[in-house]
């Protein structure tokens, strides 16, 4: 398994502010930068919900100009629904975990996310592997990758899921689903109203229906009044997943997700439908 190369090289502490964590790679395939690689353990990659777009403004970081190895890089104001690149993607793993990234967020290598040098910061995107047709939608949330003509760096997780974490780098097609000034972006592309939407906090997915319904029990019990669980296939697997919901309005919705977090201590996951 492999990342090539590494991430966040000091030129300047200021250089470091404006690109977070970004991407240069230059070992050969089959090694690892220093201590960057995968982590030790991680979730089953088929309970992470691909990132989910929602509106959001521009980030107030991570979106002015900026100088890496004597190249300026001069990120859009703003980028079209459906704009498109094809090209090559690497990505980040455990070395940067928690670290900043350019938008002031903390890089979680396990969360739906990734690097591009130029897209708005935040911005939603398709990502197809063209090796093997795999997909995820993933929030853009870093500057990078600096290296090769690479043009987008991903998480882990991300990497994970479409099946590039062995070889390290894959060539992508990624498409804009989302952007920081749209009202609500569908999965696949198409702009809907939040009155238009339904939505859910999704608690946990499991194998077993029994621990489902066991966590069911518990949020019921903690004050959650409307819970489902909904069965997915998911390569040849059923999991049962726990979502509170419907969810209306900013007050339940930061409501129960405190009550998510103190009965599971994991942060859930928005599901909109």
């Amino acid at each position: 398994m492999t990342v090539h190369g590494w991430r966040c090289i000091a030129v300047t502490i200021a250089m470091l502010t404006l690109v977070g964590c970004s991407v240069f790679r230059d070992v050969p395939s089959g090694a690892y930068f220093e201590d960057d690689g995968p982590p030790n353990s991680s979730p089953d990659p088929s309970t992470v919900a691909d990132a989910v777009p929602r509106a959001e403004p521009l980030s107030a970081t991570g979106n002015a100009s900026y100088k890496v190895f004597g190249v300026r890089y001069v990120p859009m104001s703003s980028v079209a629904l459906g704009y498109s690149e094809t090209g090559e993607a690497s990505w980040y793993g455990r070395k940067f975990h928690g670290r900043t990234t350019s938008n002031g967020d903390e890089y979680d290598m396990f969360a739906m996310t990734a690097a591009h040098k130029t897209l708005p910061l935040p911005t939603y995107l398709r990502v197809r592997n063209l090796n093997n047709d795999q997909e995820v939608v993933v929030r853009v949330n870093d500057r990078g990758p600096f290296l090769g003509g690479r043009i987008l760096d991903l998480s882990y997780m991300a990497a994970k899921k479409l099946g590039v974490v062995e070889s390290g780098t894959a060539p992508v097609h990624i498409r804009v689903i989302g952007t920081a000034t749209d009202r609500q972006i569908s999965s696949t592309g198409s702009v809907s109203s939040d009155q238009q939407a339904r939505v859910f906090l999704q608690a946990g997915s499991f194998r077993l229906r029994d621990n489902a319904e066991h966590l069911k029990e518990h949020l019921m019990q903690a004050g959650i009044p409307r819970i489902r669980i909904v069965a997915v296939e998911y390569k040849g697997n059923r999991y049962y997943r726990v979502q509170a919901g419907p969810v209306t309005g900013t007050d339940a919705m930061r409501n129960q997700r405190a009550v998510i977090m103190n009965v599971t201590s994991i942060e859930p996951t928005v599901v909109r439908e």
